[in-house]
């Protein structure tokens, strides 16, 4: 992997994790019929998956020890960028969870590369999101006393799981279930962008070490 791959692969990392991190402050303000979304979802449900994108691009293409290289650059400019925009706990949130779900993402896609082309990035991504999901979330916006005075009061609300369920819960779970549906849901839409970008950067680095 040359130098410029690798700035371009982290600079890229770097942009989405600290975009979805300041995005993740922001519920959807959107209501299908009875159902508020903003029970449901942050608008970095939408961007985050992308991450997954970038580190099953890298794997495939130079392989799991370039991804984790990714990884780590990613995760050290992120977690400084994020407190400039966002808070220094959604900032150790989001460096805890990026990256393990990201280092577990690059173990399975090892393992399944060998198999269908759109196995690795499904199964990978699907799994990582899961851990991910699980750790930001809880690490986060599990506490109260962090969002007093902080307008973020609206995390810790109760409100219907879900936005539907007659259970009511802390607002936040209900994120954490709403934008882990959506990044599964991602991780699908993503696979048709990562066949087409894979076979193009595959060309492109085929014609360049053949010059």
């Amino acid at each position: 992997m040359k130098t410029h791959h690798y700035i371009i692969a982290v600079a890229a990392m770097a942009a989405i994790i600290a975009g979805s991190n300041y995005l993740v402050q922001f519920p959807v303000h959107m209501h299908l019929g009875a159902l508020n979304l903003a029970d449901l979802l942050t608008y970095a449900a939408f961007t985050f998956p992308v991450a997954f994108l970038v580190t099953d691009l890298v794997n495939r293409l130079f392989g799991s020890s370039a991804a984790r290289k990714v990884v780590y650059a990613g995760f050290a400019i992120a977690v400084i960028v994020s407190i400039i925009v966002a808070s220094p706990r959604i900032a150790i949130a989001s460096g805890a969870a990026f990256l393990t779900g990201q280092l577990l993402d690059v173990s399975i896609f090892e393992k399944l590369r060998s198999g269908q082309w759109w196995k690795a990035p499904l199964v990978s991504s699907t799994i990582g999101a899961v851990l991910d999901t699980a750790i930001f979330f809880s690490l986060a916006f599990s506490s109260h006393a962090v969002f007093l005075g902080a307008g973020l009061d609206f995390a810790v609300q109760p409100a219907p799981l879900l936005g539907v369920m007659a259970t009511e819960a802390p607002r936040w779970v209900s994120w954490a279930l709403g934008d882990l549906v959506v990044k599964v849901s991602m991780a699908l839409v993503l696979l048709a962008p990562y066949g087409v970008l894979w076979r193009l950067f595959e060309r492109a680095l085929g014609k360049a070490s053949a010059a």
